[in-house]
């Protein structure tokens, strides 16, 4: 059996923000293209995402806020949820489906079906607050896949490792006061959503980025801050929020890795997993908005995975 797991869902495709929105259907049809280019496709296993359950999302949100979304009324063309997130009839599926996807590889990987698992699916993440949406981001899919490994299998050490260009607020703001959760990330700083640099934490490793900076300063910053705090949390299992929009070639932000980068640091997240988790990694898609960067940056990173 081949030894990741690859879910995602139709679903994901039809939700739209509108002409010209970044975040937009391509972007999983990018990646899927490069995959059959570089032929991974017969070197995973395939999976459909379920929808997530109103429970499974109440482990990290509100449940006012979940009824917001769950009851958006369809007559309605569309109503917006922030400035950058616009819900529309297609946007609910998608979003159940994202999160659900981090649901199903949980249990694959608990239950011993398979090692590592990647979700390509979308709407992204995590800026997903507690209470709300924000930047792109419905429901905080890779905090639904977290607290899920806490509470139904007992996991006592779950890290997430971030290193989308983006400071996952959302995540961040959920597991702040649970020290069962390590959160290392990088990100570009100053730069939205304008957070995570003056976080003070045993658990939550935020390391801000200055603009322009390239591959040698980020490498620098997983090996000084992410893997010391990774070596003593001891983590039994590792998702991976991994968004590529810290690109050279993606003009939504100004750091400039490359796919070597991206290998680079999935080298270093594996060799945490196979001394700690018995190699056990999730791996969701956040960011990446230039597409043929995002596709070759996703074929970067899987082929570490396998």
């Amino acid at each position: 059996m081949p030894t990741i797991a690859y879910i995602d869902h139709p679903d994901c495709l039809l939700h739209e923000m509108g002409a010209g929105h970044p975040e937009r259907p391509s972007r999983i049809n990018a990646i899927e293209n490069q995959m059959r280019a570089s032929h991974l496709m017969d070197s995973v296993h395939h999976y459909e995402a379920p929808l997530a359950t109103r429970e499974q999302l109440a482990r990290v949100h509100e449940v006012q806020y979940i009824d917001k979304v769950l009851n958006f009324n369809d007559q309605d063309e569309s109503v917006y949820l922030d400035p950058d997130t616009m819900q529309t009839p297609q946007s609910l599926p998608a979003a159940l489906r994202a999160a659900g996807a981090l649901i199903h590889a949980t249990d694959l990987v608990l239950t011993n079906q398979h090692k590592v698992a990647f979700c390509n699916i979308r709407p992204p993440g995590h800026h997903a607050l507690p209470d709300r949406a924000m930047g792109f981001c419905f429901f905080n899919n890779v905090a639904v896949g977290v607290a899920h490994a806490i509470e139904k299998y007992g996991l006592e050490r779950v890290a997430i490792l971030d290193f989308d260009v983006h400071h996952g607020n959302g995540t961040e703001a959920i597991f702040t006061d649970d020290p069962r959760v390590m959160l290392c990330s990088t990100f570009q700083h100053p730069f939205y959503p304008y957070s995570g640099a003056d976080t003070n934490s045993d658990h939550i490793i935020n390391v801000p980025l200055p603009a322009y900076s390239a591959g040698d300063v980020f490498r620098e910053a997983v090996t000084k801050l992410w893997l010391p705090a990774l070596e003593q949390f001891a983590p039994q299992m590792l998702f991976i929020s991994a968004g590529f929009d810290a690109h050279e070639q993606d003009n939504i932000s100004y750091l400039r890795l490359h796919e070597k980068d991206y290998t680079w640091v999935t080298e270093e997240i594996l060799a945490v997993a196979n001394k700690h988790a018995e190699g056990r990694i999730i791996s969701t898609l956040e960011g990446g908005y230039e597409l043929d960067a995002l596709g070759r940056s996703v074929v970067a990173h899987l082929k570490v995975l396998m």
